[in-house]
C-alpha cells in the first residue's frame, strides 16, 4: 500500500519522533511504500494568511498552487497515517495548519450544492490512522469530546473512499506514565501497523 506518514512535533529527539521511527520501520519491514512529511523539519508555514483566505472559495487554484506537492501526496497515497502530540485536546497548530492549507476545496473535496453534503475527492485514499500521546486521562479528552480525534478520523476521513477504515492509537497521561508503558504503547502501535493490508 502507498502510504503518506504525516509527522508533527517539534522534538527531533522526542518520544513523538521515536513514535515515528517505529511507524516507518515498521510499515517499510511490511512492504509498504512510504512517504514521510515531517511538517516541523521541512518548516511548512501553517498559516493561512488574509490573501489565501480571501481567495480560499473564490480562486482556489491559487490555494492549491502554493502546497500543490502536499496534495501530490496525498492524490498519490493509498493510505495516511498521522502522528502528532494532542496539545490542549487537539492537533498541534502546526498540524492544524496543515489541514487548513491543504485539504482545500476542489483539491481535496467539492463544496456542498444546496441540500447536499460535501462530495468526496479523495476516494484513493483507504484508509486513515492517527496515533498521539495525550496529557489527560481518558475519560477527560472522552468528556472534552475527543476533537483531535474527531478532526482526523470523522473529519478527514468523510472526504476520503466511501469505505475508508480508520484507526486511533492514543498513550494518555503521557507526562507520569513508566517508561515500561511507553515502550507497551511503541509495540502497541508496531502490532497495530503490521496489520495494515
Amino acid at each position: 500500500m502507498r502510504l503518506l506518514v504525516v509527522f508533527s512535533h517539534p522534538g527531533p529527539d522526542s518520544y513523538g519522533a521515536a513514535l515515528r521511527d517505529r511507524a516507518l520501520e515498521t510499515l517499510r519491514a511490511a512492504g509498504h511504500e512510504i512517504r514521510l512529511r515531517d511538517l516541523y523539519a521541512e518548516a511548512f508555514d501553517p498559516v493561512l494568511s488574509r490573501v489565501e483566505w480571501e481567495r480560499y472559495l473564490t480562486d482556489p487554484g491559487a490555494n492549491i498552487a502554493a502546497v500543490q506537492d502536499h496534495i501530490d501526496d496525498l492524490r498519490g497515497c493509498e493510505g495516511l497515517v498521522v502522528i502528532y502530540p494532542t496539545w490542549y485536546y487537539g492537533a498541534p497548530a502546526m498540524l492544524k495548519g496543515w489541514i487548513d492549507r491543504v485539504w482545500v476545496p476542489h483539491a481535496t473535496f467539492r463544496m456542498p450544492e444546496p441540500g447536499k453534503p460535501i462530495a468526496r475527492v479523495m476516494t484513493n485514499i483507504r484508509l486513515v490512522g492517527a496515533i498521539s500521546t495525550l496529557g489527560s486521562p481518558r475519560w477527560w479528552w472522552w468528556l472534552m469530546g475527543m476533537p483531535g480525534r474527531r478532526t482526523l478520523l470523522t473529519g478527514i476521513s468523510v472526504l476520503c473512499a466511501p469505505k475508508v477504515k480508520t484507526f486511533w492509537l492514543g498513550l494518555h497521561r503521557m507526562d507520569s506514565v513508566s517508561p515500561e508503558a511507553r515502550k507497551g504503547f511503541l509495540d502497541k502501535v508496531e502490532n497495530r501497523l503490521r496489520r495494515i493490508g
